[in-house]
């Protein structure tokens, strides 16, 4: 009887083996055949539920996209709704313009010769990630300053001389052999209908298109080939983490829009010097290249153009209303909901894991670790080489309430109440969002160094003092949009009575149970 169960069960191991071994074969020409940038729903593409991710073929040298709790699918659906949750922050990017084609399937993105390029437009945001293969950039057609300079070495330089000036052919697209003369790509109708200027007086990124030639393969020449997908960024206020924060987002969604299998490479088409957030930049994406660091030109398989920080909902919220509120990505998976989002979350998962942090959704405190309470402050340092080294105080007393702060902390009996004294102005950007995901309750007064509670944790509160001078609505939005809970304490001037934010303090302190 034994030796006849021993048989059953060697025939059923070796069954379930062979078994594996087809299912993942198949498995694996499976997902050689999911390359990225196939936007249109189908068997080989399902949609998966969030945290869950398409799986393509990893190059060595890029980074892979990390698994995010928040993730939901970035598919094209081309029944998002104008002005919902998923048009401002996610894929609304959903009319597709193919301004080249190439002879070779390029949904595939297979090699051939012949360029191809293409937008997609969103009609909620007015702008267009646009992508093309067989790119080449001349770095000496671009009249900027070289960029990446110390920032010591570069005081004085006006901003005029770091933004860019694209002459006639900075950009060229391989038309493929036999192709005539030479052409621009788009026309002004093309670029007044899917890149407005809008209220942006200098539209870099506009400027980048326009230059852009077809030419034939015979005069497409490369002195290098990047092979891997590579993002185009354009950046106005670099220095400021406000602005930066909706660069980094708009990267990461023309990322996601064109279906990246991998995090891309990144060069700067810009000659601003460098500055201590490009750590983030780093960490975000597989590498990062000034334009005007190549020698010669250099041609790219697959070129994607980021659209300008300026033109995300993080930045058209603060003139116009998003109605929308920040909701758990499992829920929405159940139940679409055009007026909620998870994309932020998403996003800022993102950051914490591009620095090597847990992104579960809930801080696990160790016992007896306590509770942390950030206090972001405004220090003065050098942003920019226009800027003074100063900054301008929004809270008159801060020193002062600080220092209250940390007299009622230490006295608090309920729980254990760490206050940390967020100097973020002298503090490596990854150890600025350790605080940030570390800290049960963050507080402030209105400046950029706030922006970070993009990456904050869902239950963390927002306590924001708002000077009578600076009633702007970023960080109530932001929080809105991530579903924090947030509070305001508004200001009769910029002098804040240290008891008032004590009290405030210590009601939001009762509500996290201690």
């Amino acid at each position: 009887m034994n030796r006849k169960k021993l048989k059953i069960l060697l025939s059923l191991f070796a069954f379930n083996s062979i078994s594996l071994y087809l299912f993942f074969s198949s498995s694996s020409d499976h997902h050689h055949k999911l390359l990225p940038g196939n936007h249109k729903p189908s068997p080989e593409n399902p949609k998966t539920p969030p945290g869950s991710h398409p799986h393509f073929p990893i190059s060595p040298r890029a980074k892979p996209w990390p698994i995010l709790p928040s993730y939901l699918p970035w598919s094209l659906n081309p029944n998002v709704a104008l002005r919902s949750c998923e048009g401002y922050f996610g894929n609304g990017f959903t009319r597709r313009i193919d301004l080249r084609r190439s002879s070779v399937d390029r949904e595939l993105r297979t090699s051939g010769r012949g360029g191809w390029f293409r937008c997609w437009y969103s009609g909620t945001l007015q702008s267009s990630v646009c992508e093309g293969g067989r790119v080449r950039m001349t770095p000496e057609r671009i009249l900027m300053s070289v960029g990446g300079e110390n920032l010591e070495d570069v005081i004085g330089r006006k901003e005029d001389e770091e933004l860019p000036n694209f002459e006639a052919g900075a950009f060229d697209v391989d038309a493929g052999e036999g192709f005539g003369d030479q052409r621009k790509l788009v026309d002004v109708e093309f670029l007044n209908r899917y890149v407005p200027e809008g209220a942006i007086s200098r539209h870099t990124m506009r400027g980048l298109l326009d230059s852009i030639r077809l030419v034939g393969s015979s005069e497409f020449k490369c002195d290098q080939w990047i092979e891997e997908p590579t993002l185009l960024v354009t950046r106005f206020e670099y220095a400021n983490l406000f602005h930066t924060v909706t660069d980094w987002y708009s990267a990461y969604v023309a990322s996601r829009v064109t279906g990246l299998p991998t995090r891309p490479h990144l060069v700067f088409v810009d000659g601003h010097c460098r500055a201590p957030i490009e750590e983030t930049w780093k960490a975000l994406f597989s590498s990062l290249k000034y334009a005007k660091n190549f020698s010669g030109s250099v041609c790219f398989r697959h070129a994607v153009l980021s659209p300008l920080g300026y033109e995300t909902a993080l930045f058209k919220g603060l003139s116009e209303n998003i109605n929308c509120h920040g909701a758990f990505a499992r829920d929405l998976w159940q139940n679409p909901d055009d007026l909620k989002t998870a994309r932020l979350s998403e996003f800022g998962e993102m950051t914490r894991a591009a620095f090597g942090f847990p992104v579960g959704r809930h801080r696990i405190l160790k016992p007896g670790s306590g509770h942390n309470i950030l206090f972001v402050r405004r220090e003065d340092y050098l942003a920019h080489p226009r800027h003074g080294g100063k900054v301008e105080s929004r809270l008159s007393n801060e020193q002062e309430v600080f220092d209250a702060l940390k007299n009622w902390a230490s006295n608090y009996l309920e729980c254990k109440i760490n206050l940390v004294n967020g100097l973020f102005a002298h503090m490596p950007m990854k150890e600025q969002v350790r605080a940030i995901q570390d800290a049960s309750v963050i507080i402030g007064a209105h400046g950029a160094g706030l922006t970070h509670i993009i990456s904050a944790r869902p239950e963390t509160v927002i306590l924001e003092i708002i000077s009578s001078h600076f009633r702007r609505p970023h960080f109530a939005l932001i929080s809105q949009w991530k579903g924090l809970e947030y509070h305001a304490i508004n200001l009769d001037g910029s002098y804040a009575n240290p008891r008032v934010v004590i009290d405030q303090l210590h009601n939001i302190v009762k509500g996290l149970g201690c």
